[in-house]
């Protein structure tokens, strides 16, 4: 744990009682904050309350003694509207932060000069998380991987020089941070996404334009106009920016050439990495994921050498395009994450032969747009609430059966792949949210590889999860 001691002996409101909010107020009270904590529901406030903490309902209480309110990532703070704490500390002059808010302010108390990177983006950030993470681990750095990847920034182990931060942001952290300064800071990509809280596109890129701003090293992808005007605009404000690119060469940065990913500076162009035969970063997206994550290591003072050592030993991120086990040619690929049409494209368009295992429960829109990569699919595997709608989708274009059950399909497949002989993939990547049949992703991608396990024969990549079995 990080205790957030720059609130020492001070009284702080907090609101948000899931996960990171639970997490950020124990961290706050381990620092000598007087934290007084809340949330709408009421099980989380006795929750809270069972396990030491000061709960009251905020709006009996008097603001003026509040020195911040400190907000959890998924309470509404601008969109649709502000929730009813960010109005009582907006009226009373409380500032309104989050729990990377409170990292960065205890960094700059603690360990001003400690490597900090931070990611974010509409696509990529997780994978770029973890890839970065990877290969600062594998150089032998003391690293700490958190935020919207999963670990709570404020469980991490506290900062000290030499220790290195790697943190994935939400565009929603990002709002509640308005002193983030990392020493490299990413920008993936800009595409549409949680309009619903952030109102329009052009302040939802605002918001992810804050972190570039703040950091030493700004790592831009230039391949959206968003990102592009972005680039240009810290850059003239005195940001040193490093653009990348997965479409074409950059004059000044790192892009794609292939999955050959190239530097150009000072008007020499060379080889920096080759991914070909990296199965944990097939396609052109994660051409760009790593353009991103070699910048960033580069500016953080990791060599050329210990780069391309830890490319080329990454496990990949689990549960996205994640090899998991192999039987002679055919190989398995837990691409469970993918719980839409947009999120299932790279992986599709990744591999060729694939016995492709899709539903669950389904988004607006279906798998229509998928319609171009239905020629690499050999056959495809119907699941949970979406199998009828995608059965009608794919029609006379793709062989189908409706499996019904995640079991069945991996077994079917495995079979089939096997009989038609030559290379093939068996690819759990469901286009739908898992919660008709498994509580969330995870579980489900859980389950693919419990049932990978229990082919004769089969090879695992990796470990199955005991719980699923």
């Amino acid at each position: 744990m990080i205790p957030v001691s720059v609130f020492k002996d001070r009284k702080v409101a907090l609101f948000g009682l899931g996960g990171s909010g639970l997490a950020t107020a124990k961290a706050l009270v381990a620092g000598g904050a007087d934290a007084v904590v809340y949330d709408d529901n009421p099980q989380s406030v006795a929750k809270a309350a069972a396990e030491g903490l000061k709960t009251a309902d905020l709006r009996t209480l008097d603001w003026s003694g509040f020195a911040a309110l400190v907000l959890s990532p998924g309470v509404p703070l601008t969109h649709p509207k502000p929730h009813w704490s960010v109005d009582l500390a907006r009226a009373a002059g409380v500032e309104v932060i989050g729990d990377v808010e409170l990292f960065v302010r205890e960094r700059r108390a603690h360990a001003p000069d400690c490597p900090f990177i931070a990611i974010t983006g509409t696509n990529g950030k997780s994978t770029t998380t973890a890839l970065i993470a990877h290969i600062l681990t594998s150089s032998g750095r003391d690293t700490q991987l958190g935020g919207n990847i999963g670990t709570a920034v404020l469980t991490l182990d506290p900062q000290k020089a030499g220790r290195f931060y790697v943190v994935e942001c939400s565009s929603y952290q990002i709002d509640l941070a308005p002193t983030l300064n990392p020493s490299a800071g990413i920008l993936l990509n800009l595409t549409p996404d949680h309009l619903d809280r952030h109102g329009t596109m052009q302040h939802y890129a605002d918001i992810k334009e804050r972190l570039i701003a703040g950091s030493d090293t700004g790592i831009v992808g230039v391949d959206d106009t968003f990102c592009a005007l972005i680039a240009d605009r810290v850059e003239r404000a005195g940001v040193k920016v490093v653009r990348i690119s997965r479409r074409q060469p950059v004059a000044e940065g790192l892009y794609a050439d292939g999955m050959k990913i190239m530097e150009a500076h000072q008007g020499a162009v060379t080889l920096l990495a080759d991914l070909d035969g990296i199965t944990t970063l097939r396609g052109g997206h994660n051409a760009q994921n790593a353009c991103a994550a070699i910048a960033a290591c580069l500016a953080v003072g990791v060599s050329r050498e210990e780069i391309r050592a830890g490319l080329s030993s990454f496990p990949g991120l689990k549960h996205r395009m994640q090899p998991v086990g192999r039987k002679g040619n055919v190989l398995f690929v837990n691409d469970s994450k993918a719980t839409n049409a947009d999120a299932s494209a790279p992986a599709l368009s990744s591999y060729e032969n694939i016995y492709w295992i899709a539903g669950g429960l389904p988004k607006a829109g279906g798998i229509t747009s998928l319609a171009p990569l239905f020629p690499r699919i050999a056959k495809a595997y119907l699941i949970g609430e979406a199998a009828p709608e995608f059965a009608a989708t794919l029609g006379e274009a793709v062989p189908f059966e409706i499996s019904g059950t995640l079991a069945l399909a991996v077994a079917h497949a495995a079979a089939d792949a096997a009989a038609k002989g030559g290379e093939a993939v068996v690819m759990l990547s469901p286009a739908c949210a898992s919660f008709d049949q498994y509580k969330n992703f995870e579980v489900r991608g859980d389950a693919f590889v419990s049932h990978v396990a229990d082919i004769e024969g089969v090879t695992m990549l990796v470990e199955p999860n005991a719980g699923t079995k």
